[in-house]
């Protein structure tokens, strides 16, 4: 289901946003899980006005809570499953690639929007950051806690995969200032993981966590993803198990998001692997949550969960509730003053920018009237519940009629994705498997009801 509104077509009836009726929600409450673009609804500005506008950004100080990104763009080999590589790593492009960066950090780090306002989550993502040497990593991360004015809690979050990150740049990662390690696993299974063209063998990455857990220096978090081919029910059952058994601090569940350029695409398009049937994946999640429930660990979003406080989660849930965000590398984006922007995607060019000191914007994009609303129920309905009653007094105060919501809320309570009591509406399992779904439909159902109000104003 699909129920954008295209050019020139009437806007669509409550009924286009609703669940399909049934017995089996978590395998069929629609016909396809929703996966919404990061710029969705944002109206570009033009080419020759994105410097100015930029300009007055920059020199305004940030406020609320903020967040930075560093995209390090480097993979060893690309896995099967992946719609994010860029570019094959090596050593010397490593050090010559932190230089950079390094550099982008350095640049504007006494202008107001990077030097005012504290920082309370950096994320080294990609790609794979745990590529980058011990040295190289060390010194990244000593720039960043230099020319960024990070919270005194603040959550710095090294992402890798089990076969690049050795003990050495584990102890320079820490030493440095990262306490927080983010792992894709995405399952132990050997077999599974070889044919993903995951190097790193059941036994090895076990040690790894384990090890990890041991510092007792930073938060452990590791992701792991169901539908993989040649994964059966058991064998991700075993996978949530074992990575209860290890002793780390969170875990993510996510599914497989088929991404069309992905090399599993095309090979389960020629016939080399079976694709997992899409309508069972509720159940592998229904199946994870369950064992995670069954030793008590806390579901903090729709996706993920922990074992102890000392895991936050704080740069993904704060990313998805509106949260200002630096962005540093090629192809990384960020959200500044109402608007989005993105960062030359190609590594040389983005280099050579950085080098000569040019403008390293490639976009900019006015976010839409009511971000601030949209952003608060992506927010909520991440952590699985939504304030029903301050939605309608805000949709009140916006003039949109407050009951325009419960036919919406009543089928999805009658298919089994929600409950509600007298204030709160709490996602069920089936809920938080579609939580994206749902939260999407919702936000475009108000938007349509946001135009009709406009239209009559």
């Amino acid at each position: 289901m699909n129920p954008v509104q295209a050019d020139n077509c009437p806007p669509p009836g409550i009924e286009a946003f609703f669940a399909r009726a049934g017995k089996t929600p978590l395998a069929n409450a629609f016909a396809a899980k929703r996966l919404v673009p990061p710029f969705a609804g944002m109206r570009p500005v033009p080419e020759d006005e994105i410097a100015a506008r930029w300009g007055d950004l920059a020199d305004q100080p940030r406020s609320g809570k903020s967040l930075t990104y560093l995209q390090v763009p480097f993979c060893e080999n690309h896995c099967l499953f992946c719609g994010f590589y860029q570019k094959p790593w090596s050593e010397e492009a490593g050090a010559s690639y932190t230089d950079t960066l390094i550099a982008h950090l350095q640049h504007d780090a006494d202008r107001a929007y990077q030097s005012s306002g504290l920082i309370h989550a950096v994320y080294l993502g990609g790609g794979t950051p745990s590529t980058l040497s011990p040295a190289d990593l060390a010194r990244l991360l000593r720039a960043v806690r230099g020319y960024l004015p990070l919270a005194p809690d603040c959550e710095i979050t090294l992402e890798g995969r089990p076969f690049s990150l050795d003990r050495q740049k584990i102890e320079a990662a820490l030493t440095a200032g990262a306490n927080r390690i983010s792992l894709g696993v995405q399952t132990f299974d050997t077999a599974v993981r070889r044919s993903m063209a995951r190097r790193a063998a059941r036994e090895a990455v076990i040690e790894l966590l384990e090890f990890l857990v041991a510092t007792d220096a930073a938060a452990i978090v590791i992701d792991l993803i169901y539908g993989l081919p040649g994964q059966s029910p058991e064998i991700w059952a075993e996978d949530v198990r074992t990575a209860i058994e290890t002793g780390i601090d969170g875990v993510d569940l996510y599914s497989l998001n088929l991404f069309p350029m992905a090399p599993l695409a095309k090979a389960i398009e020629k016939g080399k692997f079976t694709a997992i049937p899409r309508e069972t994946y509720g159940e592998y999640f229904a199946a994870g949550a369950e064992l995670l429930h069954d030793v008590r660990w806390e579901a903090i979003s729709t996706t993920h969960w922990r074992r102890v406080t000392r895991e936050r989660n704080l740069y993904n849930l704060e990313i998805k509730q509106g949260a200002q965000c630096l962005a540093f590398g090629p192809g990384a984006g960020g959200f500044l003053g109402g608007y989005a922007y993105g960062i030359v995607g190609e590594l040389d060019a983005y280099q050579g920018a950085v080098k000569n000191g040019q403008s390293v914007l490639a976009s900019l994009r006015r976010q839409p009237d009511g971000q601030d609303l949209f952003d608060h129920i992506r927010g909520a309905m991440e952590c699985a519940r939504l304030d029903h009653v301050w939605l309608g007094d805000t949709l009140a105060a916006r003039g949109i009629d407050p009951d325009c919501v419960v036919p919406l809320f009543a089928q999805w309570e009658e298919a089994g994705l929600l409950t509600m009591d007298a204030r709160w509406l709490d996602l069920t399992v089936a809920g938080r498997f579609w939580q994206v779904t749902m939260t999407q439909n919702l936000i475009e159902w108000l938007k349509v009801q946001h135009e009709v109000v406009a239209n009559h104003q």
